[in-house]
């Protein structure tokens, strides 16, 4: 029996295969023309060396996918009624891939040959619909666990769900089922940190009534949902590439709170994009501690390559006020010593700018920038956000608590 054999190409480029070798192993090659072409776009930066050639031996077999295309896939709920959609075991990484490969984050595409949809075979279990195949499946993943699905912008307002999820210029997350006011927490988040100098994409609040095309068996849902515009399209609906910080430092999603702390993700972007990235990254991180947001993990800090070759760091997304819901006295990662946020002060800030070869002088002023503006901006805001008043408490609590929200 021949192997399964899943093309991976960026944009329209062909960088490798996936090989299926039986028993849920496989082996990623790269393309031998993309290999040795000098001019390559970048796949990942954890497929180069120290002097930034590729590294071209990724002939390791294994059970799951590498951790580069295993971060392609979504994690939780979303993977489990995504995986049923598409009649595959949630645990098989290879065709599942292959099923939701017409829509992955970035400029990944994960294709079989002549485009023949996955054959899984016997050792799956998933329940079919009439006729042997689940009906309508969603072809879209974007790394997470909540709900989401891709939307495109109708012409009176609102938002579209394709019937098979492919080539929206949206992300919609839906309601969560666990968390009353999620969707109306990251809007007024994402709305907070625009006002302070972060980078934001286009957003929207959403009645569900507003959206057309929901898919069946997602269950009763109450309240908003919430829209971001794919950063990883054009207005033309071009793919733009990125990785998150997981396929960066080559971990599993479920490790994506171990084996890294904020100091390497800022020596990364110090050496990668510069005074820029650095810049942005102390906002973001300074944001996210006065809000509360225990789970700023590797996820939800990725790299755009716009020019296909170059990263900067990405828009940001995935800014949510936790502690209402699951009270921690700690970040998602250490920032350099601590996780602690009695521990977030300008000498921690001094630390992690140090051990990552950042100028400590940016880094400080940029950090207390942030503080002042965030406060202003809080003062004059927190009314006019659709906010949970517990999560107001939350973020007033969070100022008291933060060394660096009083420093000077």
């Amino acid at each position: 029996m021949a192997a399964d054999v899943l093309d991976i190409l960026l944009g329209d480029r062909k960088v490798g295969a996936i090989t299926g070798l039986g028993g849920d192993r496989s082996i990623f090659t790269f393309d031998d023309a993309y290999a040795d072409d000098a001019a390559r776009p970048t796949l990942s930066l954890s497929f180069k060396d120290a002097m930034g050639d590729l590294i071209r031996d990724q002939r390791r077999t294994q059970t799951r996918l590498s951790p580069f295309f295993s971060n392609l896939l979504p994690e939780g709920p979303l993977r489990d009624y995504l995986a049923e959609r598409a009649g595959v075991n949630v645990v098989r990484e290879f065709y599942l891939l292959w099923a939701l490969g017409r829509d992955l984050p970035g400029a990944i595409i994960a294709r079989g040959p002549d485009g023949e949809e996955p054959t899984p075979g016997p050792e799956d279990d998933v329940p079919a619909e009439p006729g042997g195949v689940a009906e309508a499946p969603l072809r879209f993943s974007l790394a997470g666990v909540q709900l989401k699905f891709s939307a495109l912008e109708k012409a009176r307002g609102g938002l579209t769900i394709p019937a098979t999820g492919v080539g929206g210029s949206w992300v919609v997350k839906l309601p969560s089922t666990r968390f009353a006011g999620v969707s109306e927490n990251e809007f007024s988040m994402m709305t907070l940190a625009k006002t302070v100098g972060i980078d934001v994409p286009d957003i929207q609040l959403l009645d569900l009534d507003q959206i057309a095309g929901l898919p069946d068996g997602i269950g009763r849902l109450e309240g908003a949902a919430y829209a971001t515009r794919r950063f990883d399209r054009t207005a033309e609906g071009d793919r733009v590439h990125m990785e998150d910080f997981a396929q960066v430092f080559g971990v599993y999603p479920a490790d994506k709170y171990k084996h890294a702390t904020y100091r390497s993700i800022a020596k990364v972007l110090w050496l990668e994009t510069g005074e820029a990235g650095i810049t942005e990254f102390v906002r973001r991180l300074v944001f996210n501690a006065l809000i509360g947001n225990a789970d700023m993990h590797l996820k939800n800090w990725s790299l755009l390559y716009a020019d296909g070759v170059t990263p900067s760091l990405s828009p940001a997304y995935d800014f949510v006020s936790t502690l209402a819901y699951i009270p921690d006295d700690k970040a998602a990662l250490k920032f350099a010593r601590t996780a602690r946020w009695d521990g977030f002060t300008e000498d921690e800030l001094a630390y992690l700018a140090a051990k990552a070869g950042l100028p400590e002088r940016l880094v400080i002023a940029t950090a207390r920038a942030t503080v002042e503006a965030f406060r202003e901006s809080w003062a004059k805001e927190r009314e006019h956000l659709p906010l949970h008043s517990e999560i107001a408490e939350v973020i007033d609590r969070q100022l008291q608590i933060v060394p660096l929200a009083g420093a000077r």
